[in-house]
């Protein structure tokens, strides 16, 4: 709507004519949200940031304390390392997260504590020969 309301027509009559002729265009059919209800501030309570929140759950984002990330990182890298297609893959898998779970183990954490200790590579590895064995049927220590 890029018209300006001429002047002397009424505001509410030049309104009302703009919504009439939007809705005979069809341009309120089929809107996100249509037939649901809308939360009201006693169900959520004011949030000055609603629009925020909504537009990151929307583009399916998320942010977490750097310490809930890292420790997020440390799993997902640990699973990676596992299923690793090589050893030397799945030590510098480790070896990179090791740094920065150091990194945050010296430094006083903006959020909740890390709850996180470097991973012993030479356990994980030792743990990829076995899941490496048992899936392949190779015989463990057989790739360096």
């Amino acid at each position: 709507m890029t018209e300006r309301k001429p002047p002397g027509v009424p505001f509410e009559s030049w309104v009302d004519k703009q919504i009439r002729d939007a809705q005979a265009r069809g341009e309120f059919e089929r809107l996100t949200g249509a037939g649901e209800p809308l939360p009201t501030e006693l169900e959520t309570g004011y949030d000055e940031l609603w629009w925020v929140k909504r537009k990151m759950a929307r583009e399916g984002l998320a942010v977490l304390p750097p310490a809930l990330a890292l420790r997020k990182e440390a799993e997902d890298a640990l699973v990676a390392a596992y299923a690793a297609p090589s050893e030397r893959i799945a030590r510098k898998i480790i070896e990179e997260v090791n740094v920065r779970i150091r990194d945050m183990m010296f430094k006083p954490p903006p959020g909740p504590p890390l709850g996180k200790k470097p991973y012993d590579v030479e356990e994980v590895v030792r743990e990829w020969r076995q899941r490496r064995a048992a899936a392949t049927g190779e015989v463990p220590g057989s790739e360096v």
